[in-house]
This record gives structure tokens, C-alpha cells and sequence, in this order.
């Protein structure tokens, strides 16, 4: 607030910030700009110079859309886990490389004749103890998480390249390959996302009544049907476009239903609720009776099993398990750029994982606009670091005091 009373554009920008809906807007808005650029401000200039060649039609053609939405799944994947333990403010720089690791091992295992659901709850099992190990570092020790998830990273790559001493892997297991390759019939399709946003509904009912009960602010209900309305809206064209070209594949129902529980643990439950208040005070949280160690081992064990679930849904979408792909790619800065693009503040207590997968899709979409348009590597890489500044700026002046100027 000014000195003279009112209230500053910056004041307003951070209250904004804190209810739901502002949470997304961001995000959102940015998404929908990206996709009007490539969708539609770029065929309009190469017309204007005689080099159109159909960016228009290719960007916003279901064909397209299906693909970058299964593009993007992974990076999503990880995000939503890297998401966990940004709520702590702490950071995982190892997930692509513990996603490698755990692709590479379900490779081994299903070649050697073990059956694929096996294998798959196996290299789950296995994400969680790598993940938990860095934690109990993190938690115990005393080690910072930026020192032991890259020690993480390095050892892991390590790892990764003993395993696959060929650099490749084939993975052709029906039930992995599954994944990727199974779709929902059409209507069942639309069968699913008419429950999504019949719970959806409820959901938001509920809330604003445990919200009245204890006296709290509540939305009104324009604005609490006008969220309704436009969730359903976004569900029922998302389905409806990817229909259009083949139909719902199987991977992004376990995506979305995987955040989903993710998302009620995060949010609705005591160990989601102490997630957000060890990220706030550390301190506070522990003088209030939280266990802060077993808590920061636990956030670490889910960013393990997210990277496994990660690599699951690699092999099963490349057909194959490489380091290129895992490890020695941009996997891990998109996936972290996701989540942080997604709103996750860096100084933990802040963030949601539903956010990551529309930090994902912001990811996802420059990368493939800039492919469809001939960008270069160098270009894709400096559009990519400038929108995580931005989203990174956004998130300081949110926390700045205004009044102080700190």
C-alpha cells in the first residue's frame, strides 16, 4: 500500500495472486498467447512475404494438437513431482536422470522375460527409494538439496550409462508399449470428461461450504459457475479435438487421474497441508509439531516415484529407452521451467500441481511452434530462458513487500 493510502497496481497484482483463480490466470493467459502467435500471427506474416506454407493449419490441426499434447506428458510427469518438493523451497536436479535410470532398469527387466507389470511397480518401488535416500541427505544430514540431487544427477547418469553400455534400448513389451498406444472410444471419451467436470462441480461446492461453515470469504456464485463453465468448456474441446484426429489416449487419462490424487494429497490432507507450511516457515512448522525431517523425505520419495511413473511413460511413448532422451537432453530444466512457469514459487509455500501440467504445456507448445517455424536449437533455448525469467519475476514481485520495498 502507498503512503497515502491506496492501493498500488503492484499491491493489487499480489492479492490477485492468492486466490484460485489468479493462481492459474497466468499461466493460462500466457498458453493462450503462445497458441494465438503460432496459431495465427505467424501465418498472417508469411503471407505477407510469400512464404506461407501452412503454419496455421499445422499448429491448430488435431493431428498436432494430439502430439503435443503427448509431447508434453512427460515433462508434465516430472513437473508434477519437482512441484512437491518446490513447495518445500527445496529443488531436485536429479529427476530426469532418476527417470533414466528407472526407464533403463524396466528395459533390462522386460528383455530378460519379466512380465511388464511387474517390471512397472518394480522400477516404482525403485524411484521411491532413490528419491527417499536424497531426502533422508537432505533431511538428516543437513546437506543442501541443490548439492545432493546434483551429486544425484551426476551419479545417476553414471548409473544410467552402466546400465544401457550401448547408449539405446529397445523396449517392446505389449502391456508397457500400452500406455501410449491404448485410446478410449469417443464416447467414452466424452464420458470422462463430462465425470471430470460433474466432480469438478462438486468439488467447488464443497469447498465454498467448508468455507461459509468456518467464515470464511466465499466466491460468488457468478464467479464459481463461470469457473465451472470454463473448466467444462476447455475439457470438452480438448477431448472433442483429440477425437478428431484418433481419440483420448490412455496415458493422459493416468496423467490426469495420477495429478488428481496428487493433487487432493497436496491440498486436502494433513501431510499436503504441512507440505505448505514447512515451505512457508520451516521453523514454525516444527514448533507447531511437524515431523519437518520426515516430511522432506516423504516430498522427496514422491519426486522418486513421479520419475519412475516418468520413465515408465518414456519407454512406453519412444518404444525405447536412450540417455539422450533422459539424461543427456533438456529434460530436466523443461521440467523444472514447467513447474516454476506454472506458478510454484522457488521460496516454497506456493504452488499447485495442476499448475505444472499448464507450465508443461507452455513448454511444450513454444518448442513446437518454434519446430514448425524452423527455429533454430539456439532459438528455442533463449525464447525458453526468457519466458522462465519472466515467470521467475512474476513470482518475486508477488512476495515483495510493498511497503517496504523488500
Amino acid at each position: 500500500m502507498q503512503p497515502d493510502g491506496r492501493i498500488s497496481v503492484l499491491d493489487r497484482f499480489r492479492t490477485m495472486r492468492e486466490t484460485r483463480i489468479g493462481s492459474f490466470a497466468p499461466v493460462l493467459l500466457a498458453l493462450a498467447a503462445i497458441w494465438a502467435w503460432f496459431g495465427l500471427a505467424l501465418p498472417l506474416w508469411d503471407l505477407a512475404s510469400g512464404q506461407a506454407d501452412g503454419f496455421r493449419a499445422i499448429f491448430l490441426s488435431p493431428r498436432n494438437i494430439y502430439n503435443l499434447f503427448m509431447q508434453s506428458a512427460l515433462i508434465a510427469t516430472l513437473a508434477v513431482g519437482i512441484t512437491t518438493v518446490l513447495l518445500l523451497g527445496e529443488i531436485d536436479l536429479s529427476a530426469a536422470a532418476t527417470a533414466g535410470v528407472c526407464a533403463a532398469l524396466l528395459g533390462v527387466m522386460v528383455l530378460a522375460g519379466m512380465p511388464g507389470w511387474l517390471a512397472c511397480l518394480i522400477v516404482m518401488a525403485i524411484g521411491i527409494v532413490m528419491g527417499a535416500a536424497q531426502g533422508v541427505l537432505v533431511a538428516y544430514v543437513g546437506i543442501p538439496s541443490f548439492v545432493v540431487t546434483l551429486a544425484g544427477l551426476l551419479g545417476y547418469q553414471g548409473l544410467m550409462q552402466k546400465i544401457l553400455p550401448t547408449g539405446n534400448l529397445n523396449v517392446g513389451d505389449p502391456f508397457v508399449r500400452g500406455f501410449t498406444r491404448v485410446l478410449i472410444p469417443d464416447i467414452w471419451g466424452l464420458a470422462l470428461g463430462a465425470l471430470c467436470i460433474v466432480l469438478f462441480a462438486y468439488a467447488s461446492l464443497q469447498k465454498q461450504a467448508r468455507r461459509r461453515a468456518l467464515g470464511l470469504e466465499v466466491d460468488p456464485p457468478l464467479a464459481l459457475w463461470g469457473q465451472v463453465l470454463a473448466f467444462g468448456t476447455i475439457v470438452i474441446a480438448v477431448i472433442v479435438t483429440l477425437n478428431a484426429y484418433r481419440s483420448l489416449p490412455l496415458l493422459l487419462v493416468l496423467l490426469v487421474g495420477i495429478t488428481t490424487l496428487l493433487g487432493w494429497i497436496t491440498t486436502s490432507t494433513p501431510f499436503g497441508r504441512s507440505l505448505f507450511a514447512v515451505g512457508g516457515n520451516a521453523e514454525s512448522a516444527r514448533r507447531a509439531g511437524f515431523n519437518v525431517n520426515r516430511i522432506r523425505v516423504a516430498a522427496f520419495g514422491i519426486v522418486g516415484l513421479m520419475a519412475a511413473i516418468g520413465g515408465i511413460f518414456g519407454a512406453s511413448r519412444f518404444g525405447s529407452v536412450s540417455y539422450t532422451a533422459f539424461a543427456g537432453g533438456s529434460l530436466l530444466l523443461e521440467a523444472i521451467g514447467a513447474a516454476v512457469i506454472g506458478g510454484t514459487s522457488l521460496f516454497g509455500g506456493r504452488g499447485s500441481v495442476w499448475n505444472a501440467i499448464l507450465g508443461a504445456l507452455v513448454i511444450g507448445s513454444l518448442g513446437n511452434g518454434l519446430d514448425l517455424t524452423g527455429a533454430s536449437a539456439a532459438d528455442k533455448l533463449m525464447v525458453s530462458g526468457a519466458i522462465l525469467i519472466l515467470a521467475v519475476a512474476v513470482d518475486a514481485l508477488s512476495r515483495r513487500d510493498g511497503s517496504t520495498g523488500q
